[in-house]
């Protein structure tokens, strides 16, 4: 057997997902690349066969009928080195806790936290999944899952975990430390925009009806460099609660105004229904609600202080770990 003739795996990965979903679009999404990148491994892969698999119609692509069958050869052989590999990790599956969860909440909210809960159980191996991808329980080996919207999981134990607010935020001394004031103040200033954090549900909820959703400035892909960019400085952020939180009790963002804008997503806590059953996954989540409740009660502390008091306590080195509040 020549291994060499075998195409690279990821040009196969790229397009069994493609061929899935008849997207590359919802194929980079699952597999956390480019656009571009699907659509360069599939040309590549294309080329190298001497076929072609999709026929484009525009930005539409759908499978040829070599590029059907071959899917299905493709698809059977991933498959078959799944299985291979939970075969193998099986021994150990029992120690294993993986848990996927979106990127910027993984690194903003979860990151900062966890130590508490791997301290606690040191009997099982921790696994954090930071992807964008929706996580699909019957083929990804994953016990549990944070997800980011509306709560409707057919099949699936769902949770309320965290209802998410927006709101403006700035550095301390943005501006030279002349800050708005009031939310007509903001056309002003720079808006950092973000392709997720939209403006205008803020703007009707503050009574600036009239305003459009700002189109000049840099747009951020992503919340955690969005959040960054306003830390340093760069303008006026709308941001997430559960993002945020951590910076304003630092004192390294001062959160403006008392306006909540409405997000159409919330945090739910997911998982397959046997999947409760096992101790570690029931102690990830008596960790996770416990961690949920203590966020509560720092927020409210943390915007009711002001940015002086957080500030303040940031100087005298109070984290924002020293600053919770037991439950």
């Amino acid at each position: 057997m020549d291994l060499r003739q075998l195409p690279a795996l990821n040009a196969l990965k790229a397009f069994e997902a493609a061929a899935r979903h008849e997207s590359f679009s919802r194929a980079a999404d699952e597999l956390f690349v480019t656009h571009g990148a699907v659509s360069h491994q599939i040309r590549a892969l294309e080329a190298e066969l001497g076929v072609s698999l999709f026929a484009r119609d525009g930005k539409r692509v759908r499978l040829t009928e070599t590029g059907r069958r071959y899917a299905t050869q493709v698809r059977g052989a991933l498959m078959e080195l799944v299985d291979a590999t939970r075969a193998i990790r099986a021994g150990d599956r029992e120690r294993r806790l993986v848990v996927s969860m979106l990127t910027s909440f993984a690194a903003r909210w979860v990151t900062p936290r966890i130590g508490s809960f791997i301290e606690a159980h040191p009997q099982w191996d921790l696994e954090m999944l930071s992807t964008n991808a929706l996580t699909d329980f019957a083929r990804d080996d994953v016990d549990a899952a944070i997800r980011f919207g509306f709560g409707k999981y057919p099949g699936l134990h769902s949770e309320l975990l965290l209802e998410e607010i927006f709101f403006p935020a700035c550095a301390p001394d943005f501006n030279g430390g002349k800050l708005p004031q009031t939310p007509a103040d903001l056309a002003k200033v720079p808006l950092l925009r973000s392709g997720d954090e939209l403006w205008r549900p803020w703007f009707d909820a503050a009574g600036l009806a009239d305003w459009p959703e700002p189109s000049r400035g840099v747009l951020y892909e992503d919340s955690s460099n969005l959040l960054q960019a306003a830390i340093d400085g760069q303008g006026i952020v709308l941001t997430r609660r559960s993002l945020a939180m951590r910076e304003i009790a630092a004192g390294r963002l001062v959160r403006l105004f008392d306006v909540d804008g409405p997000s159409p997503w919330q945090y739910y806590f997911v998982c397959p229904p046997q999947m409760l059953e096992t101790a570690r996954v029931k102690a990830f989540r008596d960790w996770l609600f416990a961690e949920v409740g203590r966020f509560r009660q720092l927020f409210e502390l943390a915007c009711t202080a002001g940015p002086e008091a957080c500030s303040r306590a940031a100087a005298e080195g109070e984290t924002a770990d020293a600053l919770r509040v037991a439950p």
